[in-house]
């Protein structure tokens, strides 16, 4: 870069290639870059390691990581979660117990919520949501919508439900997840060629994440989620579904709409 362009990387660059790094599943190389930059590591950076630990499987990274974006942001809950996760898909109970009590005794915890604009007003989502008017017909409409991506195979990655409860239970809780109940939602009220686009205050999981691809695939709808460490846009280029995963770092701040600014896969 530096050579043929006379362009010197800045933290922009850098964030962008420790996210490479991460879900390329080189951890080890990540920390390394991380360690070695000539300026100080941004929380995002520390973040997207933390969340490549747990796709991964590097606890003793994880830790590292969870330690430095408690330094850089004390008051961020979602750092803690994702570590009390971590131990739990490491079989760590205990430490998951002692984790969700820091959590609970420093009041920073907030549950998972997923928002949707329907005709100029805002509708708020929580996992295992009960309180919207129109929440019965939301989750019957939610079951079949599960039930047709199945016959294009959607499996429940019930990996990504760290609660210590039978698998039965597992797949029931990740499909009440507040971006899916928001996604059935934009399907039943928005027109067929309008985009929809929904906002969450945590991390998207990795089930989810899985579910809004096929889903994009399956009914060929334009699907934007956004949540606290990245922008998911899945939207047809001519005959071809065109999926886009963008880390939402220091050069975003919330301004990037779904152009090609994504990077493609």
């Amino acid at each position: 870069m530096i050579m043929e362009h006379n362009v010197s990387p800045n933290v922009v660059h850098y964030v962008c290639v420790v996210d490479i790094f991460g879900r390329s599943g080189l951890i080890l190389e990540d920390h390394n870059l991380i360690e070695d930059m000539p300026f100080e590591a941004t929380a995002s950076m520390w973040g997207s390691l933390l969340a490549s630990c747990r796709i991964h499987g590097n606890l003793d990274l994880a830790k590292i990581a969870a330690k430095h974006l408690s330094e850089i942001e004390p008051n961020n809950a979602g750092n803690l979660i994702l570590l009390s996760n971590i131990y739990a898909a490491n079989n760590k109970w205990e430490e998951v117990a002692r984790t969700r009590k820091l959590l609970k005794e420093s009041e920073l915890k907030e549950r998972g919520k997923s928002w949707i604009e329907i005709k100029d007003k805002v509708h708020s989502f929580m996992v295992g949501e009960r309180a919207h008017p129109r929440i019965a017909e939301i989750y019957s409409k939610l079951d079949q919508l599960v039930e047709k991506l199945r016959t294009m195979g959607y499996k429940a990655e019930i990996a990504h439900d760290l609660h210590y409860v039978k698998e039965s239970r597992k797949d029931e809780l990740l499909r009440h997840h507040s971006e899916k109940l928001a996604l059935t939602f934009g399907l039943m009220c928005l027109p067929s060629n309008a985009p929809i686009r929904i906002m969450k205050n945590l991390r998207i999981c990795g089930d989810c994440h899985s579910f809004m691809k096929i889903a994009s695939c399956c009914l060929g709808r334009e699907i934007i989620v956004r949540d606290t460490k990245s922008i998911l846009c899945t939207f047809l280029v001519g005959d071809q579904r065109v999926i886009a995963d963008q880390p939402a770092d220091e050069g975003d701040k919330g301004n990037r709409e779904a152009t090609g600014q994504y990077m493609m896969k």
